[in-house]
């Protein structure tokens, strides 16, 4: 499988990190996603389909291609626009950059909502917005590979240009732990504290559901996961996912409200698609109007690739790459009390330390010779290499050293039979 049909909409990454593994990959490819075809979202395309071509924008209202300008000219009355994104894929964040600076150009009244931030790191955020950080400096002092898993070279482009024009950034999430509380005991179960960060979520609508369940049955989920609990897994998944889509519905609005701007959110698809996520309880909330863009990948050697035409409002086809612009490491890592050692925390099966000899519990003592202490130090060291490259680790492994060199290749997966 191709690294860039994983996590294709963002909620498989997110349900991994619930449950505290990368073990939950997408099993299908573009071809075979049944999510992109469900019949489900607005009741006047609901029952049609739309084929989308490489490079090729268009608008659902019309079934036709449009310009990029027209596009933008129809979001002038919307005041909040949402662009989702498969988070390891350039083309589509560079999508997301030309359409803020675009949106930008229009009305300098605009500021951007994103997902990867709890609103507990705003303060980070609002520094950086007014030019008070350097990169290097912003990257350590948010702790990037902390709260999320992508390169932030991915980021790069929108970020530089919020900084260049002071354009606010808010955060929309809240901290995982309170989602992963969520899953596993209910939004009843937290503390008031808590529950004044994240909103009751509504569990009951049917299309949500039904999206959800589809996208979770195409996970590859790992056998010893399956089995008569699989029901109740995917209840607690289903609860924390719609509690992720509530918190950060509620936060774009008090941010729009707050901030009397325009907002762009640039958010995973997954909370997107057929407008049943965010986009749909940010307007129960507020009657706020809005507008939804999403990429569809285009397998290659296909002249177009047919989808839901009520997926979103715009559809984008982007090119199915052979593998990301920059390489997902695969690695976990966790501290312990009273070690200084960064240790391994979970055998890798995914990213480019798959099927390389890396075991859990592995415990750190360098990588290319220096020392780590740091988790986000060490993720944001190893998110300079390239594919190709390769770093060599020193580690600890049932009392004895071992040199181990990580290779940036995309390592084969094993055979079907070794996942039994």
């Amino acid at each position: 499988m191709k690294e860039s049909s994983k996590f294709r909409f963002g909620i498989v990454l997110s349900l991994a990190v619930l449950l505290g593994t990368a073990a939950l990959a997408a099993a299908q490819d573009a071809a075979g996603d049944k999510s992109l075809t469900l019949k489900i979202g607005d009741p006047r395309f609901k029952d049609k389909t739309l084929d989308v071509a490489a490079n090729e924008l268009y608008s659902v209202e019309s079934g036709k291609p449009l310009p990029f300008a027209k596009m933008i000219q129809e979001m002038k009355s919307s005041r909040i626009v949402y662009v989702g994104e498969t988070h390891n894929s350039l083309p589509i964040h560079d999508l997301q950059a030309r359409i803020v600076e675009a949106l930008y150009e229009q009305d300098r009244n605009l500021c951007i909502g994103l997902e990867m931030f709890p609103v507990t790191a705003q303060d980070i955020l609002t520094k950086w917005s007014l030019g008070f950080m350097a990169e290097e400096e912003f990257v350590r002092e948010a702790q990037w590979y902390v709260n999320w898993n992508f390169n932030f070279a991915f980021y790069r482009r929108v970020f530089l240009f919020a900084k260049e024009n002071k354009i606010p950034i808010v955060a929309l999430n809240a901290p995982r732990e309170i989602i992963t509380k969520i899953r596993m005991q209910g939004w009843d179960a937290l503390r008031d504290d808590e529950k004044a960060l994240v909103p009751k979520p509504d569990l009951t609508h049917p299309e949500h559901r039904q999206l959800i369940r589809a996208i979770f049955e195409g996970m590859d989920i790992p056998h010893q996961m399956r089995g008569a609990g699989l029901d109740m897994m995917f209840e607690g998944l289903y609860r924390s996912q719609s509690a992720w889509d509530h918190v950060m519905a509620a936060n774009a609005v008090k941010g729009v409200n707050r901030e009397q701007k325009k907002m762009v959110v640039l958010v995973g698809s997954g909370h997107l698609i057929y407008n049943l996520g965010i986009n749909l309880r940010a307007f129960q909330e507020s009657k706020m109007p809005f507008k939804t863009v999403i990429s569809v990948f285009v397998p290659q050697g296909k002249p177009s690739f047919p989808v839901a035409r009520s997926l979103g409002d715009y559809l984008f086809g982007v090119p199915e790459e052979d593998r990301p612009a920059y390489p997902s490491i695969g690695l976990s890592f966790k501290k312990f009390k009273g070690l200084e050692n960064i240790v391994v925390d979970t055998k890798p099966i995914d990213g480019v330390a798959r099927n390389q000899d890396f075991e859990k519990g592995d415990i750190v003592l360098g990588v290319d010779g220096r020392e780590f202490e740091d988790t986000n130090e060490l993720r944001t060291y190893l998110a300079k290499f390239k594919w190709d490259d390769e770093v060599k680790f020193r580690l600890l492994r049932n009392a004895a050293e071992k040199e181990v060199a990580l290779k940036f290749k995309e390592m084969p997966a094993p055979p079907a039979e070794a996942k039994k």
